[in-house]
């Protein structure tokens, strides 16, 4: 599937890569843009189709979602209950997927392994410096 750049965000450094909020989709909408023409060799442009099917979605799936905004909901799920770590700091996610991880819950926006792998590394350049 494509991943839909914004018109011109490879020649200004303000809508580039390091700028996350600044990549949002918008509309070719000029007179003579060849993205809006949909021409061949340019990015391209949002439309009915690049949807994806259910199945390939990231979504729980048969398990039933639970929001986990702090420790005391991870620890109230039962069987048939899919994890989704809400809006939170990086020191409380840690612990919820800690705890996780000990439980054996299924996380459905964390890839567990992952992240305590890459919190390990950052905590080791922490000490460097």
């Amino acid at each position: 599937m494509a991943k839909f750049l914004r018109r011109n965000s490879d020649r200004h450094s303000k809508l580039g890569r390091n700028r996350k909020k600044k990549q949002v989709w918008r509309k070719p909408k000029g007179r003579h843009n060849k993205m809006r023409d949909k021409r061949r060799g340019y990015p391209a442009v949002v439309k009915i189709g690049y949807k994806k099917s259910n199945n390939k979605r990231e979504k729980p799936g048969v398990m039933k979602p639970v929001l986990i905004m702090n420790i005391k909901d991870i620890k109230k799920m039962g069987k048939g209950e899919v994890g989704i770590v809400g809006k939170i700091g990086k020191k409380k996610k840690t612990e919820i997927v800690k705890i996780a991880q000990e439980n054996k819950i299924p996380l459905c926006n964390i890839k567990i392994e992952k992240f305590l792998k890459r919190n390990k590394q950052q905590a080791k350049k922490e000490e460097r410096k």
